[in-house]
């Protein structure tokens, strides 16, 4: 995740979260996701007087959270595990509220949602960045062929459903405002992620890490062993003279507590 993931992939999104927050010289500052803590040292740059609080699914990622904060001396993070949402952190306590690339459901991101606006005071900004529509389009467009190839009709809806309805702007919009949150901006940028083969493209830590699980949360129930592997020999066969590249439609919204 460190070594790889956030310099290649999260920090496409992180980036223009950090551009789009606003703060004076001390916030308080809860992370939903945070994983391994980025990008919490840059969120302490920005706002020098700022506190953080973390919080994530995993004990592994948040261990390696705390161990880099306890490197750096730094006293202002805090890391603790959160089972599910709603979290146990109270409500109405914090100026900012943030989450970075959150692997969830439909139904799932709507009560993420809920709960930055759970969190935050009257006044507070909400800050999410996610993949919007567009994004992984190759990939969908492979999982869409060995539904058909395979006679997979349930399958192939879903991918249909999948595409269809992933997070656009307009609709981002709609999801934080009924979520309680309102004077909503949400800001869309392209990027491109290449890989040298259908094998790089499923054993990078970025697929493995983040892009494969948003697929099997996309698509859950249907288990992704045999589409993936077509997409690994599709990509190898479609892209033998040239690299695979991946399309991101970044989306990041900023939101206000009324």
């Amino acid at each position: 995740m460190e070594t790889f993931v956030v310099p290649r992939y999260l920090s496409l999104f992180g980036e223009p979260m950090l551009e789009m927050l606003l703060a004076g010289d001390a916030a308080a500052i809860a992370h939903l996701g945070c994983r391994t803590g980025y990008p919490d040292r840059l969120l302490l740059e920005r706002v020098p007087g700022a506190r953080i609080t973390s919080v994530d699914v995993s004990a592994p990622a948040l261990e390696l959270a705390r161990n880099k904060a306890a490197l750096m001396n730094e006293t202002r993070l805090e890391y603790l595990l959160a089972d599910g949402l709603p979290t146990e952190l109270p409500d109405e306590s914090y100026s900012h509220a943030v989450c970075l690339h959150p692997i969830a459901t439909d139904a799932e991101r709507a009560a993420l949602f809920v709960e930055l606006a759970r969190l935050l005071y009257a006044g507070g900004q909400a800050l999410v960045a996610l993949p919007l529509r567009g994004s992984f389009q190759e990939v969908g467009d492979l999982l869409r062929e060995f539904a058909l190839k395979s006679d997979d009709g349930e399958l192939g809806k879903a991918v249909e459903h999948m595409m269809a309805t992933r997070a656009t702007i307009e609709t981002l919009s709609e999801e934080l405002e009924v979520a309680g949150l309102d004077d909503v901006d949400v800001e869309l940028r392209s990027s491109k992620l290449t890989f040298d083969s259908g094998r790089a493209f499923l054993e990078d830590p970025v697929t493995r890490l983040l892009i494969t699980p948003t697929l099997v949360a996309a698509l859950a129930p249907h288990d992704l062993t045999r589409p993936l592997e077509y997409v690994r020999e599709a990509v190898d066969k479609y892209w033998s003279e040239g690299k695979f590249e991946l399309s991101l439609n970044i989306g990041c919204a900023s939101a206000r507590r009324s």
